[in-house]
């Protein structure tokens, strides 16, 4: 049998896995309990893609040999494949039982801890799989990314440096590397990195997720070679399911949106009262969220307003798409793009004849299999379709929704309660701190230098990019006290009430404020921002000139700077400016959710029929 079983190994290494499975089977008949051809059975159905086979067999060979670390480790293996992810731990904790030294064993089971959402314990496992191979690259890459879901910013560098140290060619890493350190203002080797960055994706290179790009490079071709990079990669997939064949019509439009962010999150609190709003007459909604479990207020307010609300966060893609055909969706809007806990997968397989990048993404998913991206002829101008894998609805006055029911607390805060100057003006930006970079920084710490007494307002929940400001305020000759760091408010209407305690709002670039920038307005809370080339460069403007306030979109970083200058040392010019704000903020379509809920249904309508009509996907105008 030794010299079968050899031939049928030599067959599978070769590739000629059917020759080698006959081969197998001949054997088993013979000899039904030949533990080395089980597992080799076993890895040809797996590489098959017949997993459970693969299970069954390798099944029987741990019951003839319940001691060999290894076929347990490829147990657990099948059974993540099988979506058996609790079963998988069990298998490689008995491969870390009899062999308490091996390394993958425990990466493997910190992987799967992980998808359980377990993810103390997974950096626990990493740990003991980097003691037991100190130069497991891997292994410091994923316990990089569950330090980040753990919100452990420092660690999380510390480890993917060494995982880079190790490999400096692994896939993506650096790209998230520097945007984890952007994340927290760490600029150390920002220009080198920068480059190096740009560089490497324009030679087609595996460098960068898409996201990271968007908030430091003003370039939609860029963007999108980022895209296709990535996604060639990660979804070329050949197991894909057949395509949708052509469907009776529906009484009402099925329309799914997809997301995790369906709770206390920027992209529901922009969203919900459009939710709300959906013509239940013509549309049928259907909420398909893939998040951790939320019970926040509106996580109940959200899922109530669909007809239909389905938690899929334990679903693998395939069940979901699956799901959403089963429902005939026939309009699928994915409000994620690569954004975190994306789940661009379903999208890639077709969970509906008609698919959308909405909102969540700023900027092209660099793949046909999205059909349009919603946008306006501002974040999206016409020399810049060629930069979009998807064609383009244009929504007449803005592509945002916002929710006209927003409550502002009526709660009046002192200066002093909220740790600002009793006098002096302020500057204030409350975007995320990935979105500040060293240039626009530069510009924020000369205003500070030439309007005497004035302060920077940020937002206070990241201590460590607090921190590295402090040092960059100094590094450029400013009184780090002058950047003051908001406390974090539980209530939102709170939070958008203390806005009043500002002058102006001064935007980033080349990632704009979105919500942040919204809420303001909202408010009355002058938005002063710098418009440029990319879709998540050109929102600020899109939201100003919705509202009416084309004058605070500037269009260099001179015009950036002096602007607010003089805003800051005129008041009239400003208290001007603040009442146009005030007259236009219910009366212009910015915040008109009724106007904008008609225009994105009648983009829906208008896509829908197209697709019965066998009618080319094209750019659309609503008017």
């Amino acid at each position: 049998m030794k010299s079968k079983f050899d031939e049928a190994l030599n067959l599978f290494q070769n590739g000629q896995l059917n020759k080698a499975k006959d081969i197998c089977l001949e054997i088993l008949k013979v000899q039904p309990t030949h533990f080395d051809t089980l597992h080799l059975l076993g890895l040809i159905n797996f590489q098959t893609k017949n997993y459970l086979k693969s299970f069954e067999v390798i099944d029987k060979a741990i019951q003839i040999k319940s001691d060999n670390a290894e076929i347990y480790n490829f147990h657990a293996i099948v059974l993540i494949h099988l979506k058996k992810l609790e079963e998988a731990v069990g298998s490689w904790n008995c491969a870390i039982k009899i062999n308490p030294n091996y390394a993958e064993a425990y990466y493997n089971r910190g992987n799967a801890l992980v998808e359980l959402k377990k993810t103390e314990s997974a950096v626990e496992s990493y740990n003991q799989a980097i003691k037991i191979k100190p130069d497991y690259a891997e292994a410091y890459k994923n316990c990089g990314y569950a330090f980040l879901d753990l919100n452990k910013i420092d660690a999380s560098i510390e480890s993917f440096n060494k995982a880079i140290k190790i490999k400096p060619d692994s896939d993506y890493l650096f790209g998230q590397l520097f945007y984890t350190k952007n994340s927290v203002c760490d600029w150390n080797f920002f220009k080198e990195d920068l480059k190096k960055l740009k560089n490497k994706t324009l030679k087609v290179q595996k460098i960068s997720p898409p996201f990271p790009i968007l908030s430091v490079y003003d370039s939609p071709s860029l963007q999108k070679i980022s895209a296709e990079i990535f996604l060639k990669e990660k979804y070329s997939s050949t197991d894909f399911l057949e395509p949708i064949a052509k469907r009776e019509l529906n009484n009402k439009i099925r329309i799914g949106y997809y997301s995790a962010d369906f709770c206390n999150h920027a992209v529901s609190h922009l969203l919900v009262k459009l939710f709300e709003l959906h013509d239940k007459s013509k549309f049928e909604l259907f909420g398909f969220s893939f998040g951790p479990e939320k019970k926040d207020e509106m996580r109940k307010r959200v899922s109530s307003a669909f007809d239909q609300f389905i938690n899929d966060n334990l679903k693998n893609d395939k069940e979901i798409v699956l799901l959403s055909r089963d429902l005939k969706i026939d309009i699928a809007i994915d409000l994620m793009g690569f954004t975190k806990n994306n789940r661009f997968g379903i999208f890639a397989e077709r969970c509906a004849p008609i698919q959308v990048n909405y909102l969540g993404y700023s900027a092209t998913t660099g793949t046909e299999c999205i059909d349009y991206i919603i946008g306006d002829k501002v974040v999206i101008p016409k020399e810049n379709q060629k930069d979009y894998s998807e064609k383009i609805i244009y929504l007449p006055d803005c592509f945002m929704a916002n929710d006209f029911t927003k409550k502002i607390s009526t709660k009046i805060f002192t200066r002093e309660e909220l740790g600002l100057p009793k006098e002096g003006f302020v500057f204030c930006c409350f975007n995320k701190y990935y979105k500040i970079t060293p240039s626009i920084f530069d510009i924020w710490m000369r205003l500070l230098k030439k309007v005497e007494g004035s302060v920077l307002w940020l937002t206070g929940d990241n201590f460590t990019g607090a921190k590295n400001l402090h040092k960059e305020a100094k590094q450029r000759g400013v009184d780090p006290n002058r950047l003051i760091f908001a406390k974090a408010m539980p209530l939102l209407d709170d939070h958008l009430a203390r806005h009043k305690s500002a002058d102006l709002f001064i935007d980033t670039i080349p990632y704009n404020g979105h919500t942040r920038a919204s809420d303001a307005l909202w408010t009355g809370l002058p938005v002063l921002t710098l418009i440029g080339q990319s879709f998540a460069s050109r929102v600020s403007a899109s939201l100003l000139n919705a509202i009416g306030l084309q004058e605070l979109i500037t269009y260099s970083e001179k015009e950036y700077e002096d602007l607010s200058i003089e805003l800051a040392t005129h008041p009239a010019r400003l208290k001007e400016i603040k009442s146009k704000l005030e007259k236009n903020r219910l009366t212009k379509p910015l915040f008109n959710t009724k106007l904008f809920t008609k225009n994105i249904e009648s983009a829906y309508t208008t896509i829908h029929e197209k697709y019965f009509k066998n009618l080319p996907v094209e750019n659309i105008e609503i008017k």
